[in-house]
């Protein structure tokens, strides 16, 4: 006789829990018949409370709700073969747009075996599902956007640096001649940057392919005969932010003008070589040339506007710059070790 009270106490329990749940939840018997909903279930789908004991879920509302995937789905759950998690639905009520909505249904026992039970929670997802939409649109369309504007600053440099040039064969001064000369090379080397940036993912750039760019352009103004020059690029498979980038071009640009400009005097042949290893945020950049090599003593020259570019922006790198004498030739070499070790490379010879 103490039974049947503590069984009609937990079926009622059961029901106050679903009714006034904060979430859209069912009551399911195990042929999908109603047993209840919670009030949030209610109002989100707009459903006559009163019209749902004893429905069954396809005829709830307007019919919406008649999904065979889903119904499959449920009565798989209640029998004990399948469990139902986040699964997605579009729910197409008349008159009103689609709703998307993510189902989770759960079997329960209440020790019976005659009688299975389901408690099924929808969450409604639609405005999470459209905003994720916009944020990966606006994310393409700002992508294309930086591309796009990549693309013309590759172009106007290109323009300043054809302007520069004509200025360049008009002056009278070769001292004048040869600082537009100069400031060519060096705008010719950012947008070298610009269309490497206008076809890289993520604002990053692939140190050998920015290099070879760069020093193709800087060959192509200033090598007139390639079989006496030439310039050779080295690196293994590094990619680094856009704004070191930046940085480790104007240096090569600099140091591969002052050795076209120096290193090879009265036509002399002879090569440029370009290397960069790193190791982790351990890097090694060398630049090394078999010219004459560098003057001494009252022959060496005066430190000039490109040494104080390269120093300022070693500086910037947080790198450390050293010239040696290559036999034949320089070998500039720019280090940045943050490890607590020395790091290991393996430039080439």
């Amino acid at each position: 006789m103490s039974k049947a009270p503590i069984v009609h106490f937990e079926a009622a329990s059961t029901l106050a829990v679903v009714v006034s749940s904060n979430e859209p939840l069912l009551f399911l018997a195990e042929d999908l018949t109603i047993i209840a909903a919670s009030a949030s279930f209610c109002r989100a789908f707009e459903i006559d409370p009163g019209s749902v004991p004893g429905a069954k879920l396809d005829h709830l509302g307007q019919g919406e709700w008649a999904m065979p995937k889903l119904r499959s789905l449920l009565m798989a759950t209640a029998s004990g073969s399948a469990n139902i998690l986040a699964y997605e639905v579009d729910l197409k009520r008349p008159n009103s747009g689609t709703r998307q909505l993510l189902v989770n249904a759960q079997r329960l026992e209440d020790g019976d075996a005659n009688r299975t039970r389901l408690l099924v929670a929808i969450t409604d997802v639609t405005d999470q599902r459209a905003e994720a939409r916009l944020k990966d649109d606006l994310i393409r369309d700002k992508a294309i956007l930086l591309q796009e504007v990549q693309h013309r600053v590759a172009n106007s440099l290109q323009i300043i640096a054809s302007v520069l040039m004509q200025s360049a064969r008009r002056v009278q001064s070769e001292e004048a001649r040869g600082h537009l000369q100069n400031a060519h090379h060096r705008v010719m080397s950012i947008a070298a940057l610009q269309r490497q940036l206008s076809t890289s993912a993520g604002g990053t750039v692939e140190v050998r392919t920015y290099f070879k760019q760069l020093c193709q352009s800087l060959g192509a103004s200033m090598i007139a005969d390639p079989d006496r020059l030439s310039i050779e690029v080295l690196a293994d498979e590094s990619v680094v932010e856009a704004s070191m980038s930046i940085s480790l071009g104007l240096i090569v640009t600099e140091l591969v003008i002052n050795a076209l400009k120096h290193a090879f005097p009265d036509d002399q042949s002879g090569a440029i070589l370009i290397d960069y290893q790193s190791a982790g945020k351990d890097w090694t950049l060398l630049i090394r040339d078999n010219g004459v090599g560098m003057p001494v003593g009252d022959a060496a020259p005066k430190a000039g506007l490109g040494t104080g570019i390269v120093e300022a922006l070693v500086k910037n790198l947080q790198g450390e710059i050293e010239m040696s004498d290559a036999d034949p030739g320089t070998l500039v070499t720019i280090t940045h070790v943050e490890s607590s070790g020395p790091a290991e490379f393996s430039p080439a010879a």
